[in-house]
């Protein structure tokens, strides 16, 4: 019987969301392409992040920067020395894997932060071969992330592919508090690729070699961001959080953000805990049962955080609660760090004090998003599969279709298509039964799709379909638009409509 995660890789392959990179070619590991649904899928995820979280301040914005960095830049963040993860080989045949998930997958436990004696230990303790060919497993050794990359003609510059976009925005901090007329807070969003030469690429998207990070990075002076956020607007608004002893559990705990405070975290970090959970609850639709964030010890704590909590999603392709975003408390660490590698002084002048700001930073992997997104919205029933994306994440807005292909009626669907699809996303479709047609739509996550028959010719109504109910009225035809943008942004109920017809 398929597994969940081989149900949804089937149909992001068969219905070109996402597939393997290079697969005409057998493959390449850690990379994949997306098809035309996958990027449709894509591109709305970050328009609905991009309107988010720049709203919440006139000085956010959007920048975007090189994706190759040289080696001094990266030395100074400490990604030359300490972006490592544990290699372990097998002397037999030779497979690799990290270590912490050759642990993870016999404890179901997460072992971040281990040395390589640790891990050593472990393997021992618990017995563990090579889960290829059952050989013994040899030791544990740091193995450095980063694409390298010879820049000139000679290769003579070292240089890296970044491992992640916020560098270019620290790298970019100085200038842009000039050209922003020198304010804290200052927020700098960028969406961009980065890459990680991770050792077993496994799970599809959750672990690639190149990925698309959106990240929303906060300047402030740490003496006033407090004062500075509406937090007693949120103060009586429950956190579904896991803290470090209970990230094995299958759920959360609702937290109030004034027990946070109390427990020690900073108020205007718990703010943006709030802040993050409405964006994926209120925006993207998932169930709140399915989402939490999980405290990072620190020892599993990226080496350049204070405070680590991630974003944790439970998938049921990935076998609970994954990762896929992070809050994280950077202090002073990359300005202070580039500030010694550039030897320029990065603190700037606030009213009457100097200030090296420090970073909170918002991170969110899109395509392990994407990923969530279909896991928690693909289901089966019998002989159908719905996806139930919300509507302004669906790749398609609207199935137009004549309910049969003669009698004028592809002529109208045509031309009703023909008109919406300059502010809408539409498919027009006349192939197979109209039982089929919307079939297919109901599997690609389209929320409503709209049938032309003898009646529209005859009043101007089309029948409109609503995907998750399976719902059908009729509406007129010059009203479509306008229909579409009430329901989507939740106007009007899709049964308020109208009286319901017969489905055809």
């Amino acid at each position: 019987m398929p597994s969940r995660y081989d149900d949804l890789l089937s149909l992001s392959v068969r219905r070109a969301f996402l597939w393997p990179a290079v697969d005409l070619y057998g493959g390449f590991a850690g990379f994949y392409d997306y098809g035309h649904l996958g990027a449709r899928l894509k591109k709305k995820w970050q328009h609905l992040w991009l309107s988010y979280f720049l709203e919440l301040s006139d000085n956010y914005h959007l920048i975007d920067t090189t994706t190759i960095l040289p080696e001094a830049s990266l030395k100074a963040s400490g990604h030359v020395d300490q972006f490592t993860d544990l290699l372990v080989v097998c002397t037999k045949c030779k497979e690799t894997y990290r270590g912490d998930h050759l642990i993870e997958a016999v404890t179901h436990e997460e072992h971040e932060g281990l040395s390589p004696a640790d891990v050593d230990a472990k393997i021992r303790e618990l017995k563990i071969r090579c889960p290829k060919c059952k050989g013994e497993l040899g030791p544990a050794r740091p193995f450095h992330m980063m694409f390298p990359i010879g820049v000139g003609p000679l290769g003579e510059d070292r240089a890296y592919l970044r491992p992640e976009t916020a560098q270019g925005v620290y790298l970019n901090f100085k200038r842009e508090f000039e050209a922003l007329r020198r304010k804290l807070p200052m927020g700098l969003a960028i969406v961009g690729r980065a890459y990680r030469n991770e050792i077993s690429p496994r799970q599809g998207v959750y672990r690639m070699r190149e990925f698309l990070q959106a990240e929303l990075q906060i300047f402030f002076d740490p003496a006033e961001f407090d004062s500075q956020l509406p937090v007693e607007s949120v103060r009586t608004e429950s956190v579904r959080v896991a803290l470090t002893s209970e990230k094995g559990e299958p759920s959360a705990k609702d937290r109030t953000v004034s027990d946070l405070i109390r427990s020690g975290l900073p108020p205007f970090y718990v703010y943006h805990m709030v802040v993050v959970q409405r964006f994926f609850l209120d925006v993207l639709r998932m169930p709140r049962d399915r989402f939490r964030f999980a405290e990072l010890a620190e020892g599993e704590r990226a080496f350049y955080n204070k405070i680590h909590f991630d974003v944790q999603v439970r998938q049921d392709s990935l076998g609970g609660f994954r990762e896929a975003g992070g809050v994280h408390y950077r202090t002073d660490h990359d300005l202070s760090g580039h500030s010694k590698g550039s030897k320029k002084d990065l603190s700037v002048q606030v009213g009457d004090k100097k200030v090296l700001p420090h970073v909170l930073e918002l991170s969110f992997g899109v395509d392990r998003n994407l990923w969530a997104l279909l896991d928690v919205a693909y289901e089966t029933a019998g002989n159908r599969s719905v996806l139930r994306l919300p509507p302004a994440l669906a790749p398609i807005d609207l199935g137009v279709f004549p309910l049969l292909s003669k009698a004028g009626l592809p002529e109208r669907a045509e031309e009703i298509h023909r008109g919406l699809r300059r502010e809408f996303d539409t498919f027009y479709d006349e192939v197979g039964s109209i039982g089929k047609r919307y079939a297919r739509m109901d599997e690609i996550g389209t929320p409503f799709c709209a049938t032309v028959d003898h009646t529209t010719l005859e009043d101007g109504t089309v029948t409109l379909r609503e995907r998750d109910s399976a719902g059908q009225v009729r509406v007129p035809s010059r009203t479509l638009a306008e229909t579409l943008r009430d329901l989507s942004h939740e106007r009007v109920k899709f049964h308020d409509l109208g009286p319901p017809v017969a489905r055809n």
